[in-house]
């Protein structure tokens, strides 16, 4: 007896989500993501955790075709393939950014296309930063960094102000 789709939305509610799926389903789509996709979704909820293989074999697959691609490749000695939190340290953590951004794409037609979506030209590559919003961005994260810093600059721009103010103050009381 074949289920017709109408009688499956009434059966869940009219609500057909990718998390309804049964669970073989979730390993078998999972099967055919690369590391980062994989690493991803894994990392959705408790239930991918489970299951969604980031194994070693997973990073060799990635790192060699990223090689097969002319694409850069974590080169630092410390590149550990045990687990992921090891192996997404230094370059690689920078590389899978640099792909989530679309950095590695090609817009132009007969080149390596879009390398996340797997189209022939990346539509999806942001704007280059103009030089203003960099410098921004820049101070920001320097900010960001550094905010014990930026307090004790603060607190000494303050004192030296009151110090001034004071000293002003006293010419003025002589005179």
């Amino acid at each position: 007896m074949e289920i017709q789709s109408d009688e499956v939305s009434e059966a869940t509610g009219n609500q057909l989500s990718f998390m309804s799926l049964p669970t073989e389903l979730h390993l078998q789509i999972a099967s055919y993501l690369t590391y980062p996709d994989a690493l991803s979704l894994k990392h959705t909820n408790r239930h991918f955790y489970g299951f969604v293989y980031t194994g070693v074999n997973l990073k060799i697959e990635w790192l060699i075709e990223r090689r097969r691609l002319h694409l850069d490749c974590p080169h630092d000695k410390g590149c550990e393939l045990g687990s992921d939190m090891r192996f997404c340290r230094g370059s690689v953590r920078l590389l899978m950014k640099r792909r989530r951004e679309h950095g590695e794409c090609d817009t132009r037609e007969g080149g390596r296309g879009c390398l996340v979506f797997g189209t022939k030209i990346c539509t999806y590559q942001k704007k280059p930063m103009t030089r203003m919003e960099a410098a921004k961005k820049w101070v920001m994260g320097f900010m960001n960094r550094n905010a014990a810093l930026w307090w004790i600059l603060a607190a000494a721009i303050g004192a030296v102000l009151a110090f001034s103010f004071m000293w002003m103050r006293g010419l003025a009381i002589e005179a």
